[in-house]
Order: C-alpha cells, then structure tokens, then sequence
C-alpha cells in the first residue's frame, strides 16, 4: 500500500469517526475518536478470533503503518508546535519553576520509581523481565500528553495556573523523556557501555542543546516574519520552522521535542506581538489550530487501530492490567516528592498531587516509543503494557479529569 493510500484511509476513518462523535457521541473530541475506532478494532478482533472474518488484510494495514516514524519523526513536530504556540510566556514564566521540576526531577523519578514496580510485578507473575527493559518501560510511559488533557482542562474551568502547569509540563517532559528512553535504550541495546560521565554529558546535551537550538530557529523565524507582512508567506514560514527545525535538530542530535517547544513559545509570545499584524495572527491561529485537529484526528484513530497488532497472551494481559496501578502510583509518588520539594520555596493549592496525578495523561508518544524496540522476547509484554496504559489514561482518566478537578480545586 503506498503512503497516498494509507495517508486517503487515516483520513476517511478520521473524518467518518470525527462526524460520528459528534453528531451523536459528543465526547470531547480525541477521546470519541479513540473510543469510536477501538470500538471498531476490538470487534474486528473478535470476529477474527471466532473466525468470522479474516484479518488479515486488515493486520497487514496496520502492521504497514510506521507508528514510530510516523509519529516521532512527522506527527510530533506539528503538535508540539501547534500546542507551544498558543502558551502565554508570562503565564508560563509565573510556574516555571514547578514545571521545571516536574518535567526533569518528576519524569526521572517517575521512570525508576515505575521501572522497579514493573520488574517486581513481572517476576511475582513468572515473567523473568530484566531490570533494564523494565526501566525501558518506565522511560516510555513517564512523558505526559499535552494534547489530550489541554481542551480538557478548559472544558472544566481549571484555574489558570493549574492549566499552565500541567500543559507545560506536559510541553517540555515529552522531551526529556525521549532523551531519557534513548539514554536507557542505548545502555541496553549498545555495544559501548556508557559512563556515568557519558550518560550525564548526552542527556545536558540533548535537553540543553534543545533549548538553545530552539531560542536560536525561533529568533531567525522571528526575524523573518517581521520583515513581510503577507500571512501566507507568514503561515509557511512557520511551518518550515515546525517540520525544518524538526528534522535539523534531529541531524544536529539535540531533543528535537524540545527545541520545537522552545520555538513555539519565541513566534507564539515574541512573533505574535512583533512581528504580525492583526490579520496574519487571525489566519495564522486558524491554520494551526486545523493543522491540531487533522494530527490529534489521525493520531488517536492510529491508536485505537493498533489494538489488531498487538499480541497478547494470558501472562502479558495480566501484567498489562497490573501496568496501570503501577504507573499511576509512580506518577504520584514522584508529584509528591517533586511538590513537596517545591514547598520550601513556594506554596501549592490544596489538591494539586492529585489532580497532577490523575491529570497526566499519556499518549501517542508512549505507544511510538514502545513500537521502537526492537523485536526482544519481552517487547510484546512492554508494547501491551503500554498500550492498556494508554487507553485507560485516555478513557478513564481522560473523562474523569474535569470531575476531579472540580472537585479538588472546589470549581462551582
């Protein structure tokens, strides 16, 4: 199947899911797409397992799909972007301290602290996983979803600062827990073992490398979209920033994630209020807010699709359900060891850890990071794993979250 074909179909299941969803579902957007093709994917399952239908067509398109590049090295770059874009730096400026935090100290404790609790569950279910790929697992599940919970947070009037806080965790942990798996992915699949002193010097120059490759495309941006005023010279600029800044950061081995953010936030704060008039902004927000849609449409349809590729056997579905308290109490542990750190030097509202906790969803970029490794004994049960995190981050948690926010921060 050629890539226009695959690119036509995505698109067709998007838009049929999309129009369901809201004509008679009305969930909040990602989450009816992901509920209407799961849906689907799991009937097709079914039927294939009583020998109904034959799934093999149906496998053979999904297994085409690259959802690693695909979504790592194409999908990410825009939706990063997009989210970035629309960051106010002074509220973000106000919390840069808990964010900091949270996205660094949080995403690494998360990670060990979700890494010891898999391996100790694995071997108490006769699975003898190393500690390594359990720490693999931790690395891949740790990083928030900023594009799930954002519409969310509004919809449930969360104040302002609470907003800001887990979306731009969100932001800039997707990167440091990309620089963090490829760190653990090399220790485990590399044939050079890295000293401590190595793996301090890659992660500063992946993570800080970002910033200021990201502060750097952002300015020369910048300054280019001062000198024109034609928002559609204007609007392609910012997409060559996007996808161009993307793919270079990728080459120049800097976090390409968080140069991109870092990007977004200059044009989106800096650009916005210099360097456009009021038209470009006008057209220059509907272009990007559409280019946000399309990508979150085809990811979560890509998502729910992957269920028909995804193995599972009695041991990997056990330790998969077992996955789901073991990342939820690792994201707590490490927002209440992070937040209470934080006290010291700043106070928090009541009920922030566990609206943080349950409020940090994960998404597509754990299921590309899992479909990354290479083909182990163990990836299947790490792939399923992630896959049941994921699902019931969206799902449950994804529907309950204004609910809890409500409740904790007493929102009327």
């Amino acid at each position: 199947m050629t890539i226009v074909q695959t690119i036509a179909i995505l698109l067709t299941v998007a838009a049929m899911a999309s129009y369901i969803n809201h004509q008679y579902l009305r969930f909040p957007q990602t989450i009816g797409l992901m509920i209407i093709t799961l849906t689907v994917s799991v009937i097709l399952v079914l039927l294939g397992f009583f020998h109904i239908v034959d799934l093999t067509s149906s496998a053979a398109f999904v297994h085409s799909i690259d959802f690693n590049e695909a979504f790592l090295h194409g999908m990410l770059a825009l939706l990063l972007f997009a989210g970035a874009l629309h960051i106010n730096i002074e509220d973000l400026k106000n919390q840069i301290f808990p964010i900091a935090i949270l996205s660094t100290v949080g995403v690494l404790l998360a990670t060990c602290i979700t890494g010891l609790f898999f391996w100790i569950v694995a071997g108490w279910l006769g699975t003898d996983l190393p500690l390594i790929y359990a720490l693999l697992f931790g690395a891949l599940v740790s990083p928030t979803d900023p594009i799930a919970v954002m519409g969310i947070l509004r919809k449930a009037g969360a104040p302002k600062s609470l907003e800001t806080k887990i979306t731009g965790e969100s932001l800039f942990n997707d990167g440091v827990g990309v620089v963090l798996f490829l760190t653990i992915f090399d220790i485990t699949f590399s044939k050079n073992t890295l000293a401590p002193s190595g793996i301090a010097v890659f992660l500063t120059t992946e993570a800080v490398g970002g910033i200021i490759f990201g502060w750097l495309i952002g300015w020369i941006f910048y300054r280019l979209l001062k000198s024109v005023d034609a928002y559609q010279v204007e609007i392609l600029l910012t997409l060559a920033l996007a996808v161009g800044g993307y793919a270079l950061a990728e080459v120049l081995h800097v976090s390409a994630p968080i140069a991109i953010v870092v990007a977004g936030l200059f044009i989106g704060n800096q650009g916005r209020e210099f360097a456009m008039s009021d038209k470009t902004r006008e057209h220059l927000d509907t272009f990007w807010e559409l280019i946000d849609e399309i990508m979150n449409a085809v990811l979560f349809v890509l998502i729910g699709l992957e269920v028909i590729a995804i193995h599972v056997n009695q041991a990997n579905g056990f330790t998969a359900l077992a996955a789901i308290l073991i990342v939820l109490s690792a994201r707590f542990i490490s927002v209440y060891l992070s937040i209470s750190m934080m006290r010291f030097f700043r106070t928090f509202s009541k009920g922030i850890i566990e609206v943080l906790t349950w409020g940090g969803l994960r998404g597509g970029i754990s299921i590309a990071l899992a479909l990354s490794l290479p083909p182990i004994p163990e990836r299947d049960m790490i792939l399923a794993s992630t896959y049941v995190v994921v699902v019931f981050s969206v799902l449950v948690q994804g529907l309950t979250v204004g609910k809890v926010i409500r409740a904790r921060c007493h929102i009327q």
